[in-house]
């Protein structure tokens, strides 16, 4: 009773929203993985509703001034509703805001914006994110706005990028200055360039064993560097595969495989002996394994971290001594659950590795429906190895020769089980590949959940989707494809585009050549 009062008298801020409203900012209130729960809800809306979230209305009531009583003397003051959230909700909003921006009214998200530029004492990092939505929206901040780190710490750390490009050359923990200490600073400089061209001297003496030491510790960050490479741009106020913001490459940084060695090289010998600490686990990680696949359930085994210790070929070298692709469903199952439990968490490469161990093969070989442990051990990796996954199998499957309908059912079920970003990824993966009949199905899947598509790639969609339709004259996949197009991405087609599908429905002979002729007419 008296949680129940204390609560009535300090009722949430959203109380007086719209339900939608407080469903989803109650969601963003849940921990770190509130801007993942917020996108959750919105999808959940959209399904339920058939219409999407209002955002002008909800957007507004954000900057209705409302009253709190604050400070010593208790006064009476007005503030934006957003200023009433808890800091963990605002910044999870901030993060849900950028991953949905492009279906934001302007109008209405820039006074939101500048509630948080006008006060003084807003969190350095709701500042950072509020610089990065005014940049997308093209208000023309300068680029050092953005980050909410101090001078001191940016210049440290682009001494410490500029070193690791040298292939950790010249490396070392530089301290914290104390203000006033600028010449120090300079000096210390200067020792480090004395440093690194000593270094680089010493290179060229023969290895001694403290070197080779050295030498691995530095191998081992260039590796590191080489799955940053391939990390995706994930979000402004979550880190890992499990942040809202859509899962895209970095701008100008393909994700690459590193470049194969030649036979009887000394790094490829290297490269393929595990560590000595991996290898006398090996016996208890089979172990482990084997009564896993009898169905044991247990917490997470220490053994498991030692995979943190490997390079992506030294994984894929023991995925092959354990025999993954052989483990059964009920143990792949198990796996997927510890390995999901790591901490930190996996780089892209090693995910795409044990992705590509795990799923490729028993998916290429399916005869008949995946079992539920397969599909569930699948959507359960995907939903934080995201990019891995869509690297490792969809692409491979897709690309397959003739995939059977097993392996599109699952693929197709994989689509419906994602969060939206991943719906977005999966999307432009497959608007680099050609497109082929067994492909259809799988878009179809990804349109029905209404993937957010912005023009430009919307445009290459159409402009693939047409190119498709001499081949595919009789095709119902791609029939149904082109009316889904047309309905419910109505607002969006452009004059140019709808001569494109009209010559391509033109071309069609299923009986579904009238209502493709009817959405054709709506369109006009």
């Amino acid at each position: 009773m008296a949680t129940r009062a204390a609560e009535d008298a300090d009722p949430a801020p959203w109380a007086q929203l719209e339900g939608p409203a407080r469903l989803l900012l109650q969601a963003l209130q849940a921990g770190p993985e509130g801007t993942r729960g917020g996108l959750r809800v919105l999808q959940t809306l959209a399904s339920r509703r058939g219409e999407p979230f209002a955002w002008g209305p909800f957007l507004g009531a954000l900057c209705q001034e409302e009253p709190v009583v604050e400070g010593p003397d208790c006064r009476l003051k007005l503030k934006p509703l957003l200023q009433h959230l808890p800091l963990l909700c605002q910044r999870n909003l901030l993060a849900l805001l950028m991953a949905v921006r492009p279906s934001l009214p302007q109008s209405a998200l820039l006074p939101v914006l500048q509630i948080v530029r006008q006060d003084p004492g807003a969190d350095p990092w709701l500042r950072a994110l509020v610089v990065l939505l005014q940049r997308d929206l093209g208000v023309g901040l300068c680029a050092e706005e953005v980050s909410p780190l101090s001078e001191t710490c940016q210049r440290q750390l682009r001494g410490l990028c500029a070193q690791l490009g040298r292939g950790g050359k010249g490396l070392k923990l530089p301290q914290v200055p104390d203000a006033g200490e600028g010449k120090e600073e300079k000096e210390e400089d200067a020792d480090s360039q004395q440093l690194g061209k000593r270094k680089k001297e010493a290179a060229e003496e023969p290895a001694s064993p403290e070197g080779e030491r050295a030498s691995k510790k530095f191998r081992w960050l260039e590796r590191d560097e080489d799955a940053q490479e391939e990390e995706p741009l994930e979000s402004a106020a979550c880190g890992g595969d499990a942040s809202p913001v859509l899962s895209q490459p970095a701008v100008g940084a393909e994700p690459r495989e590193a470049p194969p060695k030649p036979e009887g090289s000394k790094d490829l010998v290297e490269t393929l002996e595990l560590p000595k600490a991996v290898q006398d686990q090996l016996p208890r990680l089979q172990q482990l394994l084997k009564t896993s696949g009898e169905g044991f359930q247990g917490a997470l085994p220490a053994e498991l971290q030692l995979l943190q210790e490997c390079s992506p070929r030294q994984v894929d070298l023991l995925c092959a001594q354990l025999q993954l692709p052989q483990l059964p469903d009920t143990g792949l199952l198990q796996l997927c659950s510890w390995l999901l439990a790591l901490s930190p968490d996996l780089s892209i490469s090693t995910a795409t590795v044990l992705a590509r161990s795990l799923f490729l093969g028993r998916i290429l070989s399916l005869t008949s429906s995946a079992s539920r442990l397969l599909t569930a051990a699948l959507t359960s990796f995907c939903a934080k190895y995201a990019y891995s996954v869509c690297r490792a199998l969809l692409v491979p499957v897709l690309q397959a020769p003739g995939p059977g309908s097993a392996q599109l059912e699952l693929l197709c079920c994989l689509v419906k089980a994602v969060e939206p970003d991943t719906q977005g990824l999966m999307l432009g993966q497959i608007l680099e590949l050609p497109w082929k009949e067994e492909m259809f199905l799988v878009l179809q899947s990804l349109l029905e959940q209404q993937v957010e598509l912005t023009p430009e790639k919307f445009s290459v969609f159409v402009e693939k989707l047409c190119e498709a339709g001499p081949a595919a004259t009789t095709s119902m996949a791609y029939a149904k494809l082109m009316l889904t197009v047309m309905t419910k991405y109505q607002a969006s087609i452009t004059e140019a585009q709808r001569r494109g599908l009209a010559t391509a429905a033109g071309l069609n002979s299923t009986f579904l050549r009238k209502s493709l002729q009817a959405a054709l007419r709506h369109l006009a």
